[in-house]
Formats: C-alpha cells, sequence, structure tokens
C-alpha cells in the first residue's frame, strides 16, 4: 500500500509534498520451514554412520540422507519478496549450492491489530 500525499501550490498546480517520496508499505510476518538436503550425487558419511548404527540396533533400513531444518520468522510485503529473501538467505548462508539442495515452505502469520 502507498500512501501519497498532495497540495496544491500558490498557482494552483498539483504538487507532491515531500512525505510522497516515502513509500509506506504494509509488511506481513511470514514463517518459513527450510530443508537442506545434501544433493544426491554427494556421499554422506553421517547418514552411513546413523545407517549402520541401525543395523546394529536390528533396524533395517534401505538408506538415511543427513541434512539440516531452519524456521526462520521474517517481514516482507508479499509472499513474493519473503519467497525472494528466502532464496538469497539459503543461497548465500543456509546451503552450500554446490553440494546440497534447499526448500521451503512458507505461511502468512495472522499479526495482532495494533490499538
Amino acid at each position: 500500500m502507498r500512501l501519497s500525499c498532495y497540495m496544491i501550490d500558490d498557482v494552483g498546480h498539483i504538487a507532491n509534498m515531500a512525505i510522497a517520496s516515502h513509500h509506506f508499505t504494509a509488511s506481513m510476518k511470514y514463517q518459513a520451514r527450510i530443508f537442506v538436503t545434501l544433493r544426491p550425487s554427494v556421499l554422506d558419511p553421517a547418514g552411513t554412520a546413523v545407517q549402520s548404527a541401525l543395523k546394529q540396533m536390528d533396524y533395517h533400513v534401505d538408506s538415511v540422507r543427513i541434512g539440516k531444518y531452519v524456521e526462520i520468522v521474517l517481514e516482507a510485503t508479499d509472499e513474493a519478496e519473503a519467497a525472494q529473501k528466502l532464496d538469497e538467505t539459503c543461497d548465500k548462508l543456509l546451503a552450500n549450492p554446490v553440494i546440497e539442495n534447499y526448500r521451503f515452505e512458507l505461511t502468512a502469520i495472522a499479526q495482532e491489530s495494533k490499538v
């Protein structure tokens, strides 16, 4: 949402006031659940160790892959902006794009109204 304010100057022209240069946007909060996993072609020694331990405990599983799970609450003007911010966050910090894949689930959080 943009808030613009106009005034009429002395000669009857409409002119933007200084406040119009500031864009007031309503932001929403979003909760993101981020899943980071190794690419299928990358060996997973931790997963192999867990699989071996499970086998020794008589839990026979076909395979184990270890990954990361991260929850983030962020503010954005809309879901597209939130997704763009998350993509940047994952690419630059949470995942190593050379050896890891990531995906996320994004949910809008109801905000309390301010009175």
